[in-house]
């Protein structure tokens, strides 16, 4: 094993960790600025259930985002707060459709399984780095929200 950090994990696989938490990071900030545009701008029959879920969902994801970066600085690495640095790590990219109800919803959808798909991944790299931290928060992360991709596909179905 090569250098520990100050938490006793191997330098270099911490680095890689905070990398990816980085992009993941980035990634959590569009989704929630996309999901506070479509809080604000939702029209339509359905406004008052959507307009609610997407508050919860936000505040849902601004805790994240804070988490992710605390643990970023835990590892030892300083985490992006920039959005230029988050616009070009991102996968998730602005929505432009934000008052269409069913759009949104997608949206969010789409988002999801971008979000879940990078979690996996670091379940995998903190599983070789043996950091229980980051393990932990991506495995409490994913049951989570795919129970949220559950109802907010249940919604689309109709």
């Amino acid at each position: 094993m090569g250098k520990l950090n100050a938490i006793g994990l191997d330098a270099a696989k911490a680095d890689k960790l905070a990398d990816k938490l980085n992009e993941l990071l980035a990634n959590y900030s569009i989704f929630y600025q996309n999901t506070r545009g479509f809080h604000w701008n939702i029209r339509g029959e359905k406004f008052f259930e959507l307009h609610l879920k997407f508050e919860e969902l936000y505040n849902d994801l601004l805790l994240k985002i804070d988490e992710v970066a605390e643990r970023i600085l835990t590892l030892g690495a300083t985490p992006n707060y920039n959005y230029s640095d988050y616009s070009e790590l991102s996968t998730i990219r602005e929505s432009k459709e934000v008052s269409d109800g069913i759009k949104a919803v997608e949206n969010i959808l789409k988002s999801f399984q971008v979000i879940l798909g990078m979690q996996r991944e670091l379940l995998s790299l903190s599983a070789d780095a043996e950091d229980e931290g980051t393990n932990a928060l991506m495995s409490d992360y994913i049951r989570a929200q795919e129970k949220m991709v559950w109802m907010y596909s249940a919604f689309l179905a109709k």
